[in-house]
């Protein structure tokens, strides 16, 4: 069994880690993805190493899509050759579920695979996913939702429980709570504090100031 993780630079590092961490407790194989094998940065320019590029892919069980600095997010959606992008629809089209976890869901829904589904994301991007008219957004902050063969994660720390969910999924029920025993994964922070709604989209607008759209 195995799940694919397409990265780029400053994707945010929890949303690749700890999720995969998770994977592989499961006893999941993880592949990570990049246009090109290369050393990719997380979001504050920690280096990681890329083994495999996307004409390297296998055929996956999952696909697991994870969110990044909005910049990032932007110059992916609004790529003209649409290389992750289409990346995203080819896989998506043999791959038994399709997950994101935080602003991925924006990439997901960039690529059109989100229209008819229900979704969630990030609470500050919310309004971003709104602006897919094809998409219904979940109300409230859910930590992740489930519409048939997509599965939709709210920010960050959200891709944990997100994580338990697809490995519940994949592999049932009893693997997934020996992977919560194993990580010790009982969340109890030591503060509280409240979501409220976002009312605008944290997108940088595009292109950039000072710059031209490619044609």
């Amino acid at each position: 069994m195995i799940i694919g993780i397409p990265v780029y630079d400053d994707v945010d590092m929890l949303d690749v880690t700890g999720p995969y961490e998770m994977f592989r407790w499961a006893g999941i194989d993880v592949d990570l993805l990049a246009v090109k094998r290369r050393m990719v940065q997380f979001r504050d320019a920690f280096p990681f190493k890329v083994e495999r590029s996307f004409a390297q892919a296998r055929q996956y069980d999952a696909l697991w899509v994870p969110g990044g600095d909005p910049n990032a997010l932007s110059q992916l959606i609004h790529d003209p050759k649409r290389v992750y992008l289409d990346f995203l629809v080819k896989q998506a089209a043999i791959t038994p579920m399709v997950a994101s976890v935080c602003e991925g869901a924006l990439l997901l829904a960039a690529a059109g695979l989100l229209d008819g589904y229900k979704a969630t994301t990030h609470w500050a991007f919310i309004p971003c996913l709104k602006a897919y008219k094809h998409i219904k957004v979940v109300r409230g902050h859910p930590r992740f939702h489930l519409d048939r063969d997509r599965l939709t994660g709210g920010g960050i720390s959200s891709g944990l429980d997100e994580a338990l969910m697809l490995i519940k999924l994949l592999k049932g029920g009893k693997v997934a709570r020996e992977v919560q025993r194993t990580t010790q994964y009982y969340p109890d922070p030591p503060v509280r504090s409240k979501l409220t709604p976002a009312k605008t989209c944290p997108m940088p607008p595009w292109p950039p100031a000072g710059t031209q759209a490619s044609s």
